[in-house]
């Protein structure tokens, strides 16, 4: 086992993820790789195997198969014939196609919540934010990102319609990886917060116009993003026809 794993350490894998304990275990698979794409620790042309997600979760493969097709769906992974899996580079286009229905979603979303959205969901939201800048006081972008993430989640969750949320996941991917990319020299955590302040007021004021005038300059954000990153690290990019 010690020299499995110090052979995946020389090809550049991590030894060891942790599995979340929250869900089916072929979803905590999916949601630790997923994660550990988006942040970099498997960086874009990692060749994987459904062998060393076994090892890195310590499971059999069949959960790690299961993880790899969603993967593939989520525009994450490749399947290159003779070299088997592959971390897949971002796309460009896929980055702005999934902001476009992501927008769409969101703004129509936000709209329904300021005419719905109660106290507590105003609360939660609320305590999100102050949590958001406690993460930037701390250059916690990984906190953060999972704060961002969880406030947009609670907006859904006001007017009950998760399955808009499971609409936006896949699309969003590309998105989050750019996002991840972009804090803080090119989106200051600061601004991002002040964004999210507008939208929770417009939320407050039961302001439909005001709320989705917010959404829609938070998710436009990432136009400005993309740019200057692609250009900054042009070899996470694919070459987009």
């Amino acid at each position: 086992m010690a020299g499995r794993r110090r052979a995946q350490e020389t090809r550049g894998l991590p030894a060891r993820i942790a599995l979340s304990g929250d869900g089916p275990i072929g979803k905590q698979i999916y949601e630790g790789l997923r994660q550990a794409i988006i942040t970099g620790l498997l960086p874009p042309g990692t060749a994987l195997s459904e062998k060393d997600g076994s090892e890195m979760f310590g499971v059999s493969r069949q959960p790690v198969r299961e993880a790899f097709i969603k993967l593939v769906e989520a525009g994450l992974l490749q399947v290159v014939p003779q070299r088997g899996s592959l971390v897949r580079k971002i796309s460009q286009r896929q980055v702005e196609q999934g902001r476009f229905i992501r927008e769409a979603v969101e703004a129509a979303v936000v709209r329904l919540a300021a005419e719905r959205i109660d106290d507590d969901y105003l609360q939660a939201l609320a305590h999100n934010l102050e949590a958001q800048r406690e993460a930037a006081r701390r250059h916690d972008h990984a906190r953060f990102l999972a704060l961002d993430e969880a406030f947009h989640h609670l907006i859904i969750e006001a007017i009950d319609c998760l399955p808009a949320w499971s609409t936006i996941e896949n699309m969003k991917a590309q998105m989050d990886r750019v996002r991840y990319l972009s804090l803080p020299e090119v989106s200051p955590l600061e601004m991002l917060i002040e964004q999210h302040a507008e939208i929770l007021a417009g939320l407050r004021a039961h302001d439909p116009d005001a709320a989705e005038a917010a959404m829609r300059r938070h998710l436009r954000e990432i136009l400005s993003s993309l740019g200057p990153i692609a250009q900054r690290r042009p070899e996470l990019f694919e070459l987009d026809s």
